[in-house]
């Protein structure tokens, strides 16, 4: 008889993807948050200090509510809406710091990876195909 750790099982996960329109509400107020925060430390630091401490906020920002609030950031919160991966498994550090310098990327490509959501069958943009990531119904 095998032993029970070597038997394999299968799990089929089931989810409702987040609208659009819900992702876009919660991404505005993340934005929001996280630039009044930057706005406040930015003014202090000025210059590359200020902009180096943003993108260390909004990293630390995404880690924080990805992997210890269980995918849910403050705008996600509010719209009922959370980040899973693809496979089930909770999200990672590095995950959230993937997912997070997307963001950047999308826009950095005129808007392009935050436009590729609208076209994708599983409503991914291109910093939810580089963490493995799907946003949900909470």
């Amino acid at each position: 008889m095998p032993a029970r750790s070597q038997d394999k099982l299968k799990r089929t996960l089931v989810y409702d993807l987040a609208p659009l329109s819900a992702r876009l509400i919660a991404l505005l107020v993340d934005s929001l948050l996280l630039g009044a925060l930057t706005g406040v430390f930015a003014l202090a630091l000025r210059g590359w200090a200020g902009a180096g401490f943003g993108l260390l906020l909004g990293v630390t920002y995404h880690w924080y509510f990805l992997t210890q609030r269980n995918g849910q950031t403050p705008g996600k919160m509010v719209m009922g809406i959370r980040v899973v991966k693809t496979d089930g498994t909770p999200l990672t550090a590095a995950d959230a710091v993937l997912r997070y310098l997307g963001y950047h990327l999308n826009t950095a490509f005129f808007m392009l990876g935050w436009l590729w959501a609208l076209a994708d069958a599983n409503q991914q943009g291109l910093h939810d195909k580089l963490a493995n990531t799907f946003v949900v119904i909470a």
